[in-house]
């Protein structure tokens, strides 16, 4: 392995996923072929978790009729961003998860034992993985050239019923995706500063 595969990315580079990517509202009618959403995933699926639990699943909603039976779960002011969204990302978390450490996580002994030290942590820890593994996902389809416009203003229990009926996984996060129109972004709304937010030891 070379020296230059750990080299720091340029500002063109940090400036596709951070510096320079914003939340996008508006689309261009432009589609995302199933091959770049699969790239996306396996892009994402890289990222650490936990004894590699890897509890993220995703459902792409991609045709018309599909973001029909989306839209209705949408909270007002997400409707039109979603509408003309190529792409809609269900992401969720499987509550069965630890069903697959064995054979994510093969050292020899079961780990699951690591996520179920009290009740309710095993969803704890999976709650956890999963959002973890959703910056994953918007940061892969940034480096992608994707844009993303994440949403969490939907009532899950009608995207679970709608579109994950018969699957163990629970809704956590919509996200659009797609290639973002031309038009002029707002200014960058404030974050904290490190004075604020960070703490050394």
């Amino acid at each position: 392995m070379t020296a230059d595969v750990h080299a720091a990315l340029d500002e063109k580079s940090l400036a596709t996923i951070f510096t320079g990517a914003r939340t996008h509202y508006s689309w261009r009618s432009r589609e995302i072929p199933q091959a770049k959403l699969l790239e996306l995933y396996d892009v994402a699926k890289l990222g650490p978790t936990s004894a590699n639990c890897s509890p993220l699943r995703v459902a792409f909603v991609c045709s018309r009729q599909a973001k029909e039976r989306l839209l209705p779960a949408l909270s007002r002011g997400n409707v039109a961003k979603a509408s003309s969204a190529p792409v809609i990302a269900i992401v969720a978390q499987d509550r069965n998860y630890l069903d697959l450490v064995p054979t994510l996580f093969p050292v020899g002994y079961d780990a699951r034992s690591w996520f179920t030290a009290s009740p309710g942590s095993a969803a704890e820890h999976g709650l956890r993985n999963a959002m973890l593994q959703t910056a994953y996902l918007i940061i892969a389809a940034r480096a992608l050239g994707l844009d993303c416009g994440p949403m969490s203003g939907f009532n899950a229990s009608i995207v679970d019923d709608e579109f994950l009926s018969g699957l163990e996984w629970n809704s956590l996060l919509l996200i659009n995706l797609g290639y973002g129109a031309d038009v002029p972004a707002p200014p960058r709304r404030p974050r904290l500063s490190a004075v604020d937010a960070c703490r050394f030891f």
